[in-house]
């Protein structure tokens, strides 16, 4: 039995039974005999089908708000956030993927007709985590479905109403049946999908130890994953910047979300002229963050998602202290915070340093810390130093200088006066520990599809 906490108040709030063997089976052969007659279909009439799909999606906003913020905890007036992103994604691949999936000409005259098609893959199996449930599905599903490939969805135990309600969009659509699954699944009955014959693509997001399971259950099959592993992303606050949209915009860049993002701030190298004024300012911002219910409207501080995810990232802000750090953030603010629920209160260190595990290893809670840096050169040698790269960021008013210092930075996107956002014209990848593969963008149906080449002489 699947039973989902909700980190509001520690109580069960949905549960649901694991899928049979037999209902797995099913879901399987489906899948695979459904491919034959979806692939088939045209690209006009999958983006009229898919269209529907996010109409039919979003239609529901406000049970899927409510449903979201009781899931994971966000706050209720941010989930609407998620339903703009799910849409934007969407309707950019659906605009893009005529385009995306054309054929590439090598060469034609009169004697050759040579070209290059990207056909689909056949069942892609896509595992969702529950920190962005809607944002982080889209960028799988939507491509996967419009190249001509059939989904089967796992979505984290944490949010298994999202996965139910993107079936329930689908059903509206006029999809197929069984172009578009959804399973509820143990890590074991994971497993055994993904090692399964008839998966021939999986996409997961989540932990980098969940990644590596992905790749053990692949085992020496000869298919790819796309996996994206999180990061501890950086950013470098230049003394030419404007300070104060970099103050507001980090402390979002850290909070939002209760900084459960794997594009969060975690780690800000700030100029040494301007260092001190950037810490006044951002204790200012975090001290007047409202840590409550996030089913109050007044909210901006949820809960974090679980109760062991909360102790996780007190013990790190404690180790930290423990070897030198300063949290500037004064708690008498956020009396709710206590350490038997999963309310965490914001914090921001000072005095930190690489040595801590707290500027290494991926924290995904409301914290930051903040190194003093004296030049660009040793902001990108920090910015470097980390196991992971999805994205960093610059501040500063010197265009041409971001365009150079970005090309040094190791990372999947890189920002400049900008951070904790998608553009999904962009490709979403990342480097090192972050993973493999790319979605969105033109480039993110690559990933979904397979070149055949066709090479026709007349004679």
């Amino acid at each position: 039995m699947l039973k989902t906490i909700t980190p509001i108040n520690n109580t069960v709030y949905v549960e649901r039974n694991y899928a049979s063997s037999q209902e797995i089976e099913n879901s399987l052969n489906i899948s695979k005999k459904t491919f034959l007659d979806w692939q088939k279909t045209p690209i006009n009439e999958r983006k009229k089908i898919l269209t529907k799909f996010v109409d039919s999606f979003l239609e529901n906003n406000k049970e899927i708000e409510e449903e979201l913020c009781r899931q994971m905890g966000r706050p209720i007036g941010q989930c609407g956030g998620e339903m703009n992103g799910f849409e934007e994604r969407a309707r950019y691949m659906i605009e893009k993927s005529e385009e995306a999936l054309a054929n590439v000409i090598s060469k034609k005259n009169d004697e050759f007709d040579n070209f290059i098609t990207k056909d689909p893959l056949g069942t892609i199996f896509i595992i969702a985590p529950w920190n962005y449930p809607y944002n982080t599905s889209v960028n799988s599903v939507v491509p996967s479905l419009l190249a001509g490939n059939t989904v089967i969805l796992k979505h984290s135990s944490q949010t298994p109403l999202c996965a139910e309600q993107l079936y329930k969009a689908a059903k509206l659509s006029g999809l197929p049946e069984g172009v578009f699954q959804f399973l509820h699944l143990d890590h074991q009955s994971t497993s055994k999908i993904i090692a399964d014959e008839r998966i021939d693509h999986v996409l997961f997001t989540g932990s980098v130890s969940g990644g590596r399971q992905v790749k053990k259950a692949i085992g020496e099959r000869f298919i790819n994953a796309g996996l994206e592993l999180g990061g501890k992303d950086p950013a470098y606050v230049r003394k030419d910047c404007n300070l104060q949209h970099a103050i507001e915009n980090l402390a979002d860049g850290s909070f939002y979300n209760s900084g459960q993002s794997c594009c969060g701030i975690e780690r800000i190298y700030v100029d040494s002229g301007v260092y001190n004024d950037f810490v006044e300012g951002i204790k200012s911002i975090t001290e007047k963050y409202i840590l409550d219910d996030p089913l109050n409207v007044k909210t901006n501080l949820g809960p974090v998602v679980k109760l062991s995810a909360a102790q996780s990232i007190r013990s790190q802000v404690k180790d930290a202290i423990s070897n030198g750090a300063n949290d500037i953030i004064e708690k008498t603010n956020f009396k709710i915070a206590e350490d038997s629920n999963c309310y965490v209160s914001p914090s921001v260190l000072i005095d930190v340093d690489h040595s801590m595990k707290f500027m290494m290893e991926e924290t995904f809670g409301p914290t930051v810390g903040i190194m003093k840096v004296n030049n660009e050169d040793q902001a990108a040698q920090l910015m470097n130093d980390s196991p992971y790269g999805l994205t960093a960021c610059v501040w500063t008013s010197d265009m041409e200088f971001a365009k150079k210092f970005g090309k040094r930075i190791n990372t999947g996107t890189f920002f400049m006066n900008r951070c904790d956002y998608l553009d999904p014209g962009l490709a979403w990848t990342g480097v090192k520990n972050t993973g493999i593969g790319v979605t969105l963008s033109v480039l993110g149906f690559n990933h979904v599809t397979r070149a055949k080449s066709y090479h026709y002489r007349k004679v």
